[in-house]
């Protein structure tokens, strides 16, 4: 009986300025890129909206050096998006409003509850990156580049959080209630990141 040959596993190559060779697809990759990129981006757009509000306030260059940081992880992101041919998710137009909107809405409510979102989102994910570096250990071949980016910007965001915490994130008004709202729309978005 007639059976249809075995595909090659799928190779794929780095730009020509990458010194590192070919490798191997990993199934969790695209995955794993696509729902950081679109994380980094929507982190981005809240500090973006907190300075529009906030910027020239006493908390001005704290968000602002939260938002440095945001920027950089963005910016590796998209390399790696495009280094490793990954299909951003259709909905970065979307991510990139909401991120404002929730960064700059937080702000108008008044600091404390500028530093809640702070907190609420990056507990998120600092969870998500814990995720993704269990999974990314257990692959013998993974790119020790990932591992260390994720692990580097998963430490930042905990600066973050901790931040949010000493800068009177838990003295907002319902801190409990907008924290568990925003965490929610942010598991939401990535878990619908993931697939589209």
């Amino acid at each position: 009986m007639w059976r249809p040959p075995l595909r090659a596993p799928v190779r794929w190559t780095h730009s020509s300025s990458s010194s590192r060779p070919y490798w191997k697809k990993n199934p969790h990759l695209d995955k794993i890129i696509r729902v950081d990129h679109a994380g980094e981006l929507g982190a981005d757009r809240i500090y973006a909206g907190q300075m529009a509000v906030l910027g020239r306030t006493a908390e001005g260059p704290l968000i602002q050096h939260m938002w440095d940081q945001e920027k950089k992880h963005r910016e590796k992101f998209e390399e790696l998006i495009n280094e490793y041919r990954v299909r951003p998710t259709v909905l970065t137009p979307i991510w990139n409003v909401a991120g404002f909107m929730l960064g700059a809405g937080t702000a108008l409510l008044g600091k404390e509850a500028a530093m809640a979102c702070t907190v609420a989102v990056e507990t998120v994910i600092v969870d998500h990156y814990n995720d993704q570096l269990r999974t990314l250990m257990e692959d013998p071949h993974i790119d020790k580049e990932i591992l260390e980016t994720i692990t580097k910007f998963r430490d930042e965001e905990q600066e973050h959080h901790d931040t949010g915490i000493d800068h009177g994130a838990e003295q907002a008004p319902f801190y409990k209630a907008l924290t568990e709202v925003i965490k929610a729309g942010c598991k939401a978005a990535i878990a619908i990141s993931k697939k589209v």
